[in-house]
């Protein structure tokens, strides 16, 4: 355990390098349970580029992986509930281990949010897996401040959520913090850097700050890294894997999809390519799928909040330089929000799922007439009812969809029941009534499958910044 440093709003500008070298970023997952074997080929693209004839010098790369959803986490706290010595991302050895000898060889440092509810137990594996690869152990940071749980910090949750705060049985509390510590563990050394709850366009932005020397209050460079880490963040999406549908857009080999790989200039401008080696030589980044991932989960385009600053994208320009190349410009940005994002993962009681199916003549009336029974059987418990394969995706928890939705000729359809409750018991029941479906009919029924999980909720608010101060500390190896 070498250094500890709190980091100050400001600290990001105090980096004078100018490098002004573009910065080469690859993603290798979009979320916790992505494909495992992406960073393979990402990091045999980077390695391929850095050591090209032609590569500008003084060109630095970077890994990351985005692994965080706003329930991973939650699902994560328990996890650290029940070991002390988990809590972080599950799939980190199948991630990184078959990379992590060629990456610290060629420089590439990485950043990720695979801490989750456990950064530190995170990076104690990495030094793990490292001396187990007969590798000297890297300079391993983690970020930290991200997770509310001091007595403070909780008084301020309650002065936003109100008296009901008292009442929750609470999982997790967790900001959103931004790029600045992920940014100062670069500059201290770091060649890892894990991390919590942070933006996942900040990911980015920590690298680009940290090799461009930006100032701290430099919004149009520091919202074009935003976008371009929000292109990288969902992993394949960007490279077509969202995006395709066969017969209207075409995606080709989808199962040897490359994931992206952003090239950030000095002043912010990106251009999104993928890894391009053999085994990865699917996907598609074009103009078309570029646009439906910057567009993404954004509700304002002129302003999109993060952590770090409010980008406007509302005379961005997305244009083709060659196949699998493509330009965005015209990004602006203004000043960062004054306040942080917090979720608040709370016990939400229990979530039974039960299904059994129905096949042949009149598959689609025994499902119907099933999913009565069930209702007539269970009065006080308000379930969910879909029949995949004729009313599903589209149904509504109170049922109206399918009670308005005629009655079909399906032949193969799958009835499935859900129902949310405090009391495990009551969500049993529902498990129960559908295995007794078998012999108290309707007639054919089969395949029955029930599970029972502990529900999570959550509710969100805001924190002024001043209250989620975020530190790192370097805990393995030297800088």
């Amino acid at each position: 355990m070498r250094c500890l440093h709190c980091v100050d709003n400001d600290d990001i500008g105090d980096m004078t390098n100018p490098a002004p070298s573009p910065l080469l970023i690859g993603c290798a997952a979009g979320f916790s349970g992505d494909r495992t074997d992406a960073a393979g080929p990402v990091v045999d693209t980077l390695v391929a580029r850095l050591r090209a004839p032609d590569a500008p010098a003084g060109q630095r790369a970077f890994l990351i992986f985005e692994t965080l959803a706003e329930r991973t986490l939650a699902l994560a706290q328990l996890r650290r509930r029940a070991d002390p010595g988990s809590g972080y991302e599950p799939l980190l050895d199948d991630m990184l281990r078959p990379v992590l000898a060629r990456c610290l060889a060629h420089g590439i440092r990485i950043v990720s949010n695979f801490g989750a509810a456990n950064p530190r137990a995170a990076a104690r594996h990495i030094a793990r897996m490292a001396t187990e690869l007969g590798l000297a152990v890297p300079a391993i940071a983690v970020v930290e401040g991200d997770d509310l749980s001091t007595p403070a910090q909780r008084a301020l949750l309650r002065g936003q959520l109100g008296a009901g705060f008292d009442a929750l049985q609470v999982v997790s509390a967790n900001a959103y913090i931004g790029a600045e510590p992920i940014a100062a563990a670069l500059r201290a050394g770091a060649q890892v850097v894990v991390c919590g709850r942070v933006a996942d366009p900040s990911l980015t932005v920590g690298p680009a700050l940290a090799h461009f020397g930006w100032a701290a209050d430099d919004w149009d460079r520091i919202a074009r890294a935003t976008m371009a880490g929000h292109l990288l963040e969902c992993g394949a999406q960007v490279c077509g894997g969202y995006f395709a549908d066969p017969g209207f857009k075409e995606v080709p080999a989808p199962e040897a999809i490359g994931f992206p790989i952003a090239e950030i200039d000095a002043d912010g401008g990106v251009v999104i390519g993928k890894a391009d080696t053999p085994d990865a030589a699917g996907g598609l980044v074009s103009e078309a799928t570029v646009k439906e991932q910057l567009l993404y989960e954004v509700h304002d385009p002129a302003a999109y909040l993060t952590p770090d600053v409010v980008a406007d994208i509302g005379k961005a320009e997305v244009v083709q330089l060659a196949p699998n190349r493509v330009r965005l410009s015209g990004v602006r940005g203004h000043a960062r929000p004054p306040s942080l994002k917090v979720n608040v993962c709370h016990e939400g009681g229990w979530l039974v799922e039960a299904g059994i199916s129905y096949a042949g003549a009149r598959a689609e009336a025994r499902a119907r007439l099933a999913a009565d029974t069930l209702r007539k059987r269970l009065p006080g418990l308000a379930l969910r009812v879909d029949l995949i394969g004729a009313v599903s995706l589209f149904a509504d928890d109170e049922g109206r969809l399918l009670a308005q939705t005629p009655a079909g000729e399906a032949r193969d359809v799958r009835l499935r029941v859900a129902a949310a409750h405090a009391d495990r018991a009551q969500a049993e029941r529902v498990a129960r009534e559908v295995m007794a479906l078998y012999t108290c009919g309707p007639a054919g029924g089969g395949g029955v499958r029930s599970a029972l999980t502990p529900r999570l909720n959550t509710v969100s608010c805001l924190l002024p910044r001043e209250a989620v101060p975020t530190r790192f500390e370097i805990v393995e190896g030297t800088a």
